[in-house]
Formats: structure tokens, C-alpha cells, sequence
């Protein structure tokens, strides 16, 4: 009796090392699939609010982390401030969703957005308030037993796992991007490099044999740089440096 009940529990034969079927876990719900689905998102939304009201502290980023989390890899519409009386619009599909900053990609670059930068954030008018998984879904036939089974093994595995179960700070979600040409915006002006690492207080922009320190604290957005727009940036410098230069011999 006790060889049959190890092997309904585990799913091996007790004379062989392989399973014969995939154990899986009991049911996580005594409802239906849909049911539990609904009821679960219901409890999320009511539980945020419950600590809203005891924190209004926390009001902003929880509410822009939970909008975000609905909305992921879905198109959306940001409005962020630069200064008091300067903001911009950015628009793209949500792809990462950090501690205290979104990322959004679309053909061209990706931006990150700290929460603090952002006023508003909503839907572009005319899109779709679903999204299309067929696009972002991770094709593992045994993902769900993995995840019930070996959960810490299967996440670290898949860098797409870690970012939705953990959520990164801007800090270490720059540091995974070192070497990418980025354009950082601040209140008083912007700067663009090769981004060489970042901590916890501030990122460094290497640009030729200079370096920039820039406090995460003023950061508004951060965007990439291609390819195209690197050499045209490159070739304005130099064709400023060279009428600068002109001017002084005439001079």
C-alpha cells in the first residue's frame, strides 16, 4: 500500500527513476478556473485600495504599478514632466514594470520612466483595451508544473520570469544594459553616452574620455539611441567644433 500511495504522490515508479506521469499540485481553488480568476483580480484591486487609504504616501506608485501591470505589452500613452512647466508625451507597449520605474519599447527605442516623472497614464485613444498574448507568450508545454515544482530554478532560467515575478529597481535594470548608447533627461538639461553602470544614487555616461555622474534622484527619462541618430549627433559635434574653429582664425 504504501509503494502505490508514493506513486500517486510523486508520480515515479518505485522501480524506475523516471516518472511515469508529471506529478502536479491540488487544485488551487474549489471554483472553476474562471471564477477563481475573477475573484482573485478582485481581491488584488481591493486589497491595493485598502492600503492606499492607510498610506496616501503610496498612493502614486502603487496605482501606476498596478495600471501598468493590467497593461502589459499593451500600448500606452505617458505624460511626464521635465520641469513645472514642460512635459512630454511618450508612447509605446509596456515591457518592463520595475519597483520605481516603467519601461516602454516601440520600433525605434525603449524608455524608462521613473514614477515620481509621471503625471498621467491612460490609453491611446482608438486602441484596444486587450491585448493579443499570442505575442508574449512563453511557449513551455511543462511551465506550469516547472514553476509548481522548481520554481526559483525555472525563473532564474528565463530573463522574461524574473522580470515579472521580481520587480527591478532603475539601478539594476540599467546595470543589464551597460554599454547601450542612452540619452538621459534631467530638470535642467540632457546628456548622452555609452552608459557604463549605475547604483543606487546615481548612472555614468561615458562619451570619448569623459565621464558624467548623473543622480537617479533628477532623472525624468532615460531613452536609447540608434544607430542613425548616434551618427548624426556625433557629426553635429563635429561640424559645431569645426566652425568654432573656423571662426577663431578669421578672428
Amino acid at each position: 500500500m504504501s509503494k502505490e500511495f508514493s506513486e500517486l504522490a510523486t508520480g515515479e515508479h518505485p522501480e524506475s527513476n523516471k516518472p511515469r506521469f508529471p506529478p502536479y499540485s491540488s487544485p488551487t481553488s474549489a471554483v472553476s478556473a474562471e471564477e477563481t480568476r475573477i475573484l482573485t483580480e478582485y481581491i488584488q484591486q481591493k486589497n491595493l485600495f485598502h492600503v492606499i487609504r492607510r498610506d496616501e504616501s503610496r498612493r502614486k506608485t502603487l496605482l501606476l504599478k498596478q495600471f501598468f501591470k493590467m497593461k502589459r505589452h499593451q500600448q500606452v500613452s505617458i505624460i511626464s514632466s521635465i520641469n513645472q512647466n514642460e512635459t512630454i508625451t511618450t508612447v509605446g507597449n509596456v515591457a518592463t514594470i520595475g519597483r520605481d520605474f516603467v519601461m516602454v519599447t516601440d520600433l525605434k527605442k525603449r524608455t524608462w520612466i521613473p514614477y515620481e516623472a509621471i503625471d498621467s497614464a491612460t490609453i491611446p485613444f482608438g486602441f484596444p483595451t486587450y491585448s493579443t498574448p499570442h505575442q508574449h507568450h512563453i511557449y513551455d508545454n511543462q511551465l506550469q508544473q516547472k514553476l509548481v515544482l522548481r520554481f526559483g530554478e525555472t525563473v532564474a532560467a528565463k530573463d522574461a520570469l524574473v522580470r515579472q515575478f521580481f520587480e527591478e529597481t532603475l539601478h539594476t535594470n540599467l546595470s543589464t544594459w551597460n554599454g547601450v548608447w542612452i540619452e538621459v533627461n534631467t530638470v535642467e538639461c540632457s546628456f548622452f553616452g555609452k552608459l557604463k553602470g549605475a547604483s543606487k544614487t546615481e548612472c555614468v555616461l561615458q562619451r570619448m574620455s569623459s565621464e558624467h555622474q548623473i543622480p537617479l534622484s533628477e532623472i525624468r527619462f532615460i531613452t536609447t539611441i540608434g544607430s542613425v541618430s548616434l551618427w548624426k549627433r556625433f557629426g553635429k559635434q563635429v561640424f559645431t567644433a569645426c566652425s568654432h574653429r573656423i571662426k577663431g582664425w578669421r578672428a
